[in-house]
């Protein structure tokens, strides 16, 4: 169920002045000063403070990286499971698993960035070429246990870039001195080291494996997880091209073991490196596709568990929102919710600590207003200084010229 919803007390006469809005704050993370719950709370607080007649629902999101599970939780309930796991650098870590029962099935809710966290390195310790996955098997073998049917894991944020090589050996595949040592390692794999891949994925039959991406990269490319994320892991230029070429080698060893399925109806091979999502999280996803997970979008696996599509039905305005709305925001989360809204022909609204596109972008997006906690450069460090509070006082500002006042 969503939560922080609040309802009139007023009698109501049916005129449009006198009628409460029905809005739904949809928040991602504002990164770097609020969580998504945070943001959801402060949002609600002003919205309230201005039009206090107005029924709210709070339903923060995230793209599948860090919070994964705590957005869930928020909006789904559930019970959370704590467990142990290594971090890149194979120390010990706490995680936690969210059970959710319903539907005639009991999903779990995993976060790859418990594992594998790039937050979870300091600076000096961000290189790629050497951190590992392993540490995300020992949370899906934790909700195999717990006898879920469903699990989806939250793919974003990752500090690694080993394909997933370091996953599969947690599970059973191969040598850890092998395929768990990090993505530079990989251009040594041969054969024999994937023995028990069939075996790895054999453990996930009856399992509806989600895997819940922040991104459509493919595993390798110009546009794959190496060439787009590795520097921005620790990696040098250098770097990231001996790893592409690692797991390349990797993943053309992978399709000798396992050959790709066909298309059954052109005929064409399926090669899991080249699908969508395949490089998230350093090639989480690719590993994720060869134990026979299917792919889907973070923001909306956030959504369907948050019911959001019978929460938009009631819905007269969507407030979404982030830290920065820039170019990047165009194919992110909070134009997934704009497009969401849109297709039911419900209008919705951007809250930005800082907007950087243009009207005429945002209308084209769907989005029918955009309002900045920070309008001038002068207001950048008092929104710093008092993230909630800022982003409080916009959203009563917001609220009053979206909301009809009561006489």
């Amino acid at each position: 169920m969503a939560t922080g919803v609040s309802r009139s007390t007023g009698t109501g006469t049916g005129r449009w002045e006198d009628a409460a809005v029905h809005v739904l704050i949809v928040p991602s993370a504002f990164s770097g000063s609020l969580t998504a719950g945070q943001a959801a709370a402060a949002m609600a607080q002003g919205w309230s403070r201005a039009a206090p007649h107005d029924v709210l629902a709070q339903v923060p999101i995230s793209d599948g990286g860090p919070g994964f599970v705590d957005v869930v939780a928020a909006t789904a309930g559930g019970r959370l499971h704590a467990c142990v796991t290594t971090d890149p650098l194979g120390r010990p870590v706490p995680a936690t698993i969210l059970l959710v029962e319903g539907d005639g099935r009991r999903t779990a809710y995993v976060e790859s960035a418990h594992a594998v966290g790039l937050h979870l390195l300091a600076p000096a310790e961000r290189d790629p070429s050497h951190t590992t996955s392993f540490g995300m098997g020992p949370l899906l073998s934790a909700a195999v246990d717990l006898g879920a049917t469903r699990i989806v894991v939250g793919l974003g944020g990752s500090g690694t870039n080993d394909a997933g090589a370091g996953l599969l050996t947690a599970l059973g595949v191969g040598h850890r001195s092998r395929l768990g040592c990090g993505g530079l390692a990989l251009l040594d794999t041969r054969e024999d080291d994937l023995g028990g891949l069939e075996t790895a994925r054999q453990r996930f039959t009856g399992i509806d494996l989600v895997a819940a991406t922040d991104t459509e990269a493919p595993l390798l490319g110009l546009k794959g997880t190496s060439a787009m994320s590795a520097v921005a892991k620790g990696a040098s230029e250098q770097q990231a091209q001996r790893l592409e070429n690692a797991i390349g080698h990797f993943a053309s060893v992978v399709s000798r073991v396992q050959p790709p399925a066909k298309n059954l109806l052109s005929g064409a091979l399926l090669r899991p490196e080249r699908e969508p999502g395949a490089g998230a999280s350093g090639g989480l996803g690719y590993a994720l596709r060869l134990l026979g997970a299917r792919p889907t979008g973070g923001v909306r696996a956030v959504l369907d568990a948050a019911r959001f599509d019978t929460l938009l039905a009631a819905a007269d305005l969507v407030v979404t929102g982030e830290a920065s709305f820039d170019w990047e925001s165009l194919h992110g989360p909070v134009m997934q919710v704009a497009a969401a809204a849109g297709q039911v022909g419900v209008p919705a609204v951007v809250i930005a600590g800082q907007a950087l596109v243009g009207r005429r972008e945002a209308m084209a997006g769907g989005i029918s207003g955009v309002y900045a906690v920070a309008e001038r450069r002068s207001q950048v460090d008092a929104m710093l200084a008092d993230p909630a509070g800022t982003l409080t006082a916009r959203a009563a500002r917001v609220a009053r010229t979206w909301s009809p006042h009561r006489p």
